[in-house]
């Protein structure tokens, strides 16, 4: 249930009734104080301001017209026109019990759309570094989401197995006669690619060579498709772990790399060519955009195909965008690549609406965001300037995780301290990503993101945590829990209230994408639980309808938290 969205179409019809534009937006927002309302509505100022009357005036009119219903209990107006709404306590206490009692929290489904969601996306013979942290982890939580919501998703991990660098690895494999590779390790792999690299870069016969191969890749040479086959089974097995150690949801089923497009690209050209978007410029083809120029003024050009045939990027990606409407019959595509992919895909957007691959009625969104950054204000590294591996990354968060319980409760038994470590240190890596605005560059801080203070995965684990260890206190049988949430003490009214929100955070989340949205709100709810487990007594009140009561508000409570950090894809532990 969606309160913010009930009160936004009551008050909206109130304000058209009143005179206000069709398309006004009534603005709700919820108040941060109780004795002034739970709700507030902005917009007869903003209103009374276009119609040039008076806004309190308005906003008196604009209340009268408001319908009967059980779900107010007063709606005032506050100079100079705010309108201030008070729900009814009775009507929010029947809510919560719906919601308690649900698998989904009372949280209704959406009309279902089709949304293919683009995000991981790693390169084959080269272990996932931390540049793949944020793709993976955000895209995931976004697809979790928008599943939960009634979508129908499509993940897609369009991982890099096609491409100049196979060229390079399959020459350099050919020359060293490393014909056997049944063995190799993706260690080994990307030992060779390296070496491969700077061949590449300082040997012109070798660099010739290479792009000889990618063609002959590209046109299903045996010997090239055997060696390349086994260089993406080595790492997708490997990558296969760390989305299980993060707790992913990308399963073998879900990649559609560069090379599943690759049928495609003759007839893409061909058309690209007779609709007149592709033309030749110096052997290579190419389409001009004359929304991009370039340093010249001139529209730039995105090369498609080189003059030796083989394909660019760009063209496979433009394949992808045809197929993903096409065939899987998108409503709404969503890529989740860091900010300095913006131009480029904004330029393969514009060429695939201008072949008319994009249907007008189908959203194609960027979904960026920026870098992870050390305290220096620089990609985060290792002191020799190094990519960090993810896998470096997450066992060094479990190994740090240890260390803290072992301190905390150095009575549990090691397979208790290593779930625990696990769940901890994974849960605080991704929490410290998720919790920052997807848009902005953020600094990584080892000491922060395990504290069991602040906005922190553990912070919010040890507040579910706590919550069962005092229902369990309760001996009280969940079952057993009968009779009304009673809500008169200024901290139940607040947990009511912020329990009854969680519908509207999740769907602005998943409109826009912001997984940072859910983690605030997650963060807030166990402050606010805080201050009601210290203000309010739970096991012991002064009657038992009341405990019954606080218990329902508790468990209802850990119900929510639960839910939220599944969405994230992070889990919840009994004991800490």
């Amino acid at each position: 249930m969606n309160i913010q969205n009930l009160i936004s179409i009551d008050i909206k019809k109130a304000l058209i009734n009143s005179g206000a534009p069709k398309n006004c937006d009534p603005l709700i927002f919820r108040t941060l104080k109780l004795n002034i309302g739970d709700y507030q509505s902005n917009a007869a100022m903003k209103i009374a301001k276009i119609l040039k009357i008076d806004p309190y005036q308005f906003a008196k009119n604009v209340i009268l017209k408001i319908k009967n219903s059980d779900m107010y209990h007063t709606i005032k107006v506050a100079k100079p026109g705010f309108i201030n709404i008070i729900l009814n306590r009775d009507w929010l206490s029947k809510k919560l019990e719906i919601a308690l009692y649900s698998d989904r929290l009372d949280i209704d489904f959406v009309t279902p759309q089709n949304i293919v969601v683009d995000y991981s996306s790693p390169n084959i013979a080269k272990e996932m570094h931390i540049g793949h942290l944020r793709s993976t982890i955000i895209g995931d939580a976004t697809v979790r989401i928008i599943e939960f919501l009634g979508h129908n998703v499509t993940r897609s991990n369009h991982i890099g197995d096609w491409g100049t660098h196979f060229g390079m690895l399959i020459a350099y494999i050919h020359n060293n006669k490393k014909k056997s590779i049944s063995k190799i390790s993706l260690t080994d792999i990307e030992k060779l690619y390296k070496k491969a690299k700077i061949k590449y870069d300082h040997d012109p016969k070798f660099a010739k060579l290479s792009r000889e191969y990618v063609v002959k890749l590209q046109n299903g040479d045996q010997y090239c498709q055997y060696l390349w086959k086994k260089l993406i089974d080595i790492t997708i097995t490997y990558n296969e772990k760390i989305y299980k150690k993060l707790n992913v949801t990308l399963k073998n089923k879900h990649i559609m790399g560069e090379s599943s497009y690759k049928n495609m690209l003759p007839e893409v050209i061909s058309d690209l060519k007779k609709k007149g978007i592709a033309v030749k410029n110096e052997d290579s083809l190419i389409v001009l955009l004359e929304k991009y120029k370039n340093r010249c003024g001139n529209p730039m050009g995105v090369v498609i195909q080189k003059k030796d045939g083989g394909y660019l990027y760009s063209i496979i990606d433009i394949a992808c965008l045809k197929y993903r409407c096409e065939i899987l019959k998108a409503d709404k595509i969503l890529y989740y690549t860091d900010s300095r992919q913006n131009q480029y895909l904004l330029q393969i957007f514009e060429i695939a609406k201008k072949a008319g691959y994009i249907p007008k009625n189908v959203k194609v969104e960027h979904h960026m965001f920026g870098m992870m950054l050390s305290d220096d204000k620089r990609p985060f590294q290792t002191r020799a300037g190094n990519t960090i591996k993810l896998s470096q990354l997450l066992n060094k968060a479990i190994k740090k995780a240890k260390k803290i319980i072992k301190q905390k409760n150095p009575n549990l038994s090691e397979e208790k301290i290593d779930k625990l470590s696990n769940i901890i240190g994974i849960g605080a890596i991704k929490y410290a990503d998720l919790s920052k605005n997807r848009i902005t560059n953020y600094i990584f801080n080892w000491d922060e993101m395990l504290s069991f203070e602040g906005n922190t995965a553990p912070y919010i684990q040890y507040a579910y945590t706590r919550i069962m260890s005092i229902i369990k206190k309760s001996k009280t049988p969940l079952l057993s829990l009968k009779g009304d949430i009673i809500l008169s003490e200024k901290f139940e009214i607040e947990l009511a209230l912020i329990l009854l929100q969680f519908e509207e955070k999740i769907t602005y989340a998943a409109e826009k994408g912001t997984p940072h949205i859910i983690c605030s709100y997650l963060y807030k709810l166990s402050g606010i639980f805080s201050n009601f487990y210290e203000s309010c007594s739970i096991l012991f009140p002064e009657n038992k309808k009341i405990s019954i009561s606080r218990l329902k508000l508790s468990l209802l409570t850990a119900k929510t938290i639960k839910l939220g950090l599944n969405l994230l894809g992070i889990n919840t532990i009994d004991y800490m």
